[in-house]
C-alpha cells in the first residue's frame, strides 16, 4: 500500500488511516508529508494535521511524535489509529513498513514481493555455481587441455541457461515447451491443437492437457485424484497407460487416489486404505490384496463383483459418519459386524503386522478374539493366487506388476 502516492494504510482489522502524500524536493530524492485527512477538522475550519514524513525508497515513515501526541490529546479523529502508530514506532519516530506485520499489501504488491524473493533465492543459489564453473574454465585454460576446456565451457553454458530459464522464459520458448509436453502426453498434431479452445477437445484429450499442465513444473510427485472420472472404458485404459509411461520416463513418484480397486492392483506398489479421513491400513499391494487385516478392507474386497466367486456380494451396511461430529472410538465400528466394546470407546492405534504392513484395528490386539476374514474374501484371494501362479508359469505379468 505504501508504494502508492495516495490511499489507505491498513493498521489493523477494520481500521484504516487515510493519508495524502505530497511531494517535496527534487524528483531524484522525493520525500512526502504524511497528512491526516479529517472531515471533522475541515468542517470546524481548523488546518489539516501533519503527522510526519514518508520516504518511498526506504519505505520508512517518520512520525512527528510531539505533533501526533498533541493530536491525540485534542481528541480529534482518528485518535485510536494515531495512538496505535505512536505506540508501535521507534524512539526516533520511525516506523518501517517492511518489518511491520500490521500492514497488508495489495495483491499486486504481494505478488511482486514474492517474485522478487524468488529471484533473489535463484541468484543466491547460482552465485557459487558460477564461481565454481569459472574457476574450472580458468584451470582448464592454464592446463591448455582442449577436452577439459570444452567440457568446462559446456558445463558453464548449461548452468547459465538453466539459471536464466528460472528467472525468465520467452514466449517463444514457452510455446515450444508447451507443444513438446502436449506431444509427450499423446496429443495428436500439437502445433495445431495449441491454438484451439477446450470445447474443441474430447474428454480424454482434456484429461491429457491437465496432465501436461502438471508436468510443465517438472514435479517429483504426480498426484492423480480420480483421473478416469467421466471417461469411457477405452480412454480410461489409455490414461492409465499414459501415467505409467510418464512415471517410467521421468522417474517420478505417483500418488493415485481412486475408489477402483482394480486400478489400485494394476498401478500401485504400496497401498493405503482410508476411511473417514484417516488411514486404517497400509502395506504393499500384495499384502493389502492377499493378506488384508482391517474389517473395512475386507468389506471393500467383498463388495466388488467377481467372475469366479459364487457367494452373494456383501454390501457395507449403514452410511459413512458425519465428520462435523466425528464418532468416538473407531469410525468404522457402527458399520462393522466385528466391532467390540472398545471400538466405541477408544480409537485403535496402528498395529504392526510386518515391516511394511500396518492396520488400525483392535482385532490385532493380543487380547482380542481371533476372527477370520469373510469366506468370500478368502475365496477370492485363493482364486487370485491360482491365477497369479498360472500367469507366472506362462511368463505373463500379473495385475500387480
Amino acid at each position: 500500500v505504501c508504494d502508492r502516492l495516495d490511499g489507505y494504510i491498513k493498521i489493523r482489522e477494520n481500521k484504516m488511516l487515510k493519508i495524502r502524500l505530497k511531494r517535496l524536493g527534487a524528483k531524484k530524492a522525493p520525500t512526502y508529508r504524511i497528512i491526516v485527512i479529517n472531515s471533522t477538522t475541515k468542517r470546524e475550519g481548523r488546518p489539516v494535521q501533519e503527522l510526519g514524513h514518508y520516504n518511498p525508497k526506504t519505505k520508512v515513515m517518520k512520525l512527528d511524535l510531539a505533533a501526533a501526541q498533541e493530536w491525540v490529546k485534542k481528541g480529534a479523529q482518528p485518535t485510536e489509529t494515531v495512538a496505535y502508530l505512536i505506540k508501535n514506532c521507534n524512539e526516533d519516530g520511525t516506523l518501517n513498513y517492511k518489518k511491520n506485520e500490521t500492514v497488508k499489501l495489495s495483491k499486486k504488491a504481494q505478488a511482486k514481493k514474492e517474485v522478487n524473493e524468488y529471484k533473489k533465492s535463484v541468484k543466491d543459489a547460482y552465485k557459487p555455481i558460477r564461481k565454481e564453473n569459472t574457476s574450472k574454465i580458468l584451470n582448464a585454460l592454464k592446463s591448455r587441455n582442449k577436452e577439459e576446456i570444452k567440457q568446462a565451457k559446456e558445463k558453464y553454458i548449461k548452468d547459465r541457461d538453466a539459471y536464466l530459464d528460472q528467472l525468465k522464459i520467452t514466449k517463444k520458448e514457452a510455446k515450444r515447451r508447451a507443444i513438446e509436453i502436449m506431444g509427450e502426453v499423446g496429443i495428436p498434431l500439437p502445433e495445431k491443437r495449441f491454438r484451439q479452445y477446450p470445447f474443441e477437445f474430447s474428454g480424454g484429450m482434456r484429461q491429457r492437457i491437465v496432465i501436461a499442465i502438471a508436468l510443465t513444473a517438472a514435479p517429483e510427485i504426480l498426484i492423480c485424484d480420480e483421473p478416469r472420472t467421466a471417461l469411457d472404458v477405452t480412454i480410461q485404459a489409455q490414461i492409465l497407460e499414459l501415467i505409467k509411461k510418464i512415471q517410467k520416463e521421468r522417474h517420478i513418484s505417483c500418488i493415485f487416489i481412486t475408489h477402483d480397486l482394480g486400478v489400485v492392483a494394476n498401478m500401485a506398489d504400496r497401498v493405503a486404505v482410508m476411511y473417514a479421513g484417516k488411514i486404517v491400513e497400509c502395506g504393499t499391494a500384495e499384502e493389502i490384496f492377499y493378506d488384508p487385516k482391517h474389517p473395512y478392507t475386507w468389506a471393500l474386497l467383498a463388495s466388488i463383483p467377481d467372475i469366479d466367486s459364487k457367494e452373494r456380494l456383501e454390501a457395507i451396511p449403514g452410511t459413512p459418519p458425519d465428520m462435523i461430529y466425528p464418532p468416538k472410538g473407531d469410525a468404522f465400528a457402527l458399520r462393522s459386524k466385528y466391532a467390540m466394546k472398545i471400538d466405541f470407546e477408544q480409537e485403535p492405534p496402528m498395529f504392526k503386522i510386518s515391516d511394511t504392513h500396518y492396520a488400525a484395528t483392535w482385532l490385532l490386539h493380543p487380547d482380542a478374539p481371533k476372527v477370520k476374514m469373510p469366506k468370500i474374501v478368502e475365496t477370492r484371494i485363493k482364486n487370485a493366487l491360482k491365477e497369479s501362479k498360472v500367469k507366472k508359469k506362462e511368463g505373463a505379468p500379473n495385475d500387480g506388476e
